[in-house]
C-alpha cells in the first residue's frame, strides 16, 4: 500500500481502541500494515455538523490533499471493519524527537534566531508566561494552505505528524468543509504573507480539479452547498494571494489546542 494507491481489499483486523480520540477509533491492520479505523457508527453527532459522516469529511479532505500534488493528508478510504464501515488511514510512524508545533518559555520563542514562528501568549499553571509556536516550513505552509480550503475547523498541535524525512502529514479533518467559517487552527504565523509561487500553483491546481473529477468525487462525501463553498475559498484564497488573518469573531484556535 503506497501514497494514492487504491484501498486494499484484505480483512481488517482491530488491534487497539486509541482512547485519546473523542469518538471510536481503531489501531487495526490491513494487508500486512498498520492503519487507523473510525467507524461511522462510533461518530457522536454534532449539532453544527449535521449532513453527512465525519468519515466522509476525512476522505473528502484526502481527495482534495491529492488534488494540491502535496501529500498534506495520508491515505484515506472508506472502508469495512468489524463495526461496520468507516474511514481507514494508513498509519504514520512519527518521529518522536521533532516537534512541528510547540508551546515554549516565552523568552525562547522570542530570541533571536529562534527557529519559531509565535501564533500566541498565555500564562501557564506556574504563571510562567509561554508561547505557542510552530516551525516555518514549507511543508508547515502548504498545510496552512489546505486548512483554508477545507475550512478545517480542528488544526490542533497533535494533528500535525512530523515524519522523520522532514514531511508533515495533517491527520483528523472529521471537522472540515462547513459552509460558515470555520477556521480554527494552531498554523497562523504567517498572516499577511504572500503565497509563493508552489502554494498558487497549488490553488490552481485545485481550482481546476473542482471543475472536473474532484468536484465529482466529493459528491459522495459532501453537499454541494459545501463543494460550492470550497471552490469559493480557493479562488478567493488565489485572488488574495497572502495568507489570511482570523475573521474577528469566534475563536481562531482550536480547544485544547493539543
Amino acid at each position: 500500500m503506497s501514497d494514492g494507491s487504491p484501498a486494499p481489499d484484505g480483512a481488517l483486523t482491530i488491534r487497539a481502541r486509541i482512547r485519546e480520540a473523542s469518538n471510536a477509533t481503531f489501531l487495526a491492520e490491513l494487508d500486512g500494515e498498520s492503519v487507523v479505523y473510525k467507524p461511522v457508527q462510533g461518530e457522536k453527532p454534532l449539532w453544527d455538523f449535521p449532513d453527512g459522516t465525519l468519515a466522509g469529511r476525512e476522505v473528502a479532505a484526502f481527495l482534495v490533499s491529492e488534488a494540491f500534488g502535496w501529500g498534506v493528508v495520508p491515505p484515506t478510504w472508506l472502508g469495512d471493519g468489524p463495526f461496520g464501515p468507516g474511514m481507514v488511514q494508513r498509519w504514520q510512524d512519527v518521529d518522536p524527537d521533532q516537534d512541528a508545533v510547540d508551546l515554549v518559555p516565552t523568552e525562547e520563542a522570542d530570541a533571536e534566531g529562534s527557529p519559531w514562528l509565535p501564533v500566541l501568549e498565555a500564562i501557564d499553571e506556574h504563571d510562567r508566561p509561554v508561547t505557542l509556536v510552530h516551525e516555518d516550513t514549507a511543508a508547515l505552509r502548504r498545510m496552512a494552505v489546505f486548512d483554508v480550503v477545507v475550512n478545517n475547523a480542528d488544526r490542533k498541535g497533535g494533528h500535525v505528524l512530523a515524519m522523520p524525512d522532514g514531511h508533515r502529514y495533517g491527520v483528523d479533518h472529521g471537522l472540515a468543509f462547513h459552509v460558515e467559517h470555520k477556521l480554527r487552527s494552531v498554523l497562523w504565523g504567517w498572516i499577511g504573507e504572500p503565497l509563493d509561487a508552489d502554494e498558487l500553483e497549488g490553488l490552481d491546481r485545485v481550482s481546476e480539479a473542482l471543475r472536473g473529477d474532484l468536484g465529482t468525487a466529493l459528491e459522495e462525501h459532501l453537499t454541494p452547498a459545501e463543494i460550492d463553498n470550497t471552490r469559493a475559498r480557493c479562488a478567493a484564497l488565489r485572488a488574495v494571494g497572502v495568507f489570511p488573518p482570523p475573521p474577528g469573531h469566534g475563536p481562531a484556535v482550536p480547544w485544547p489546542l493539543f
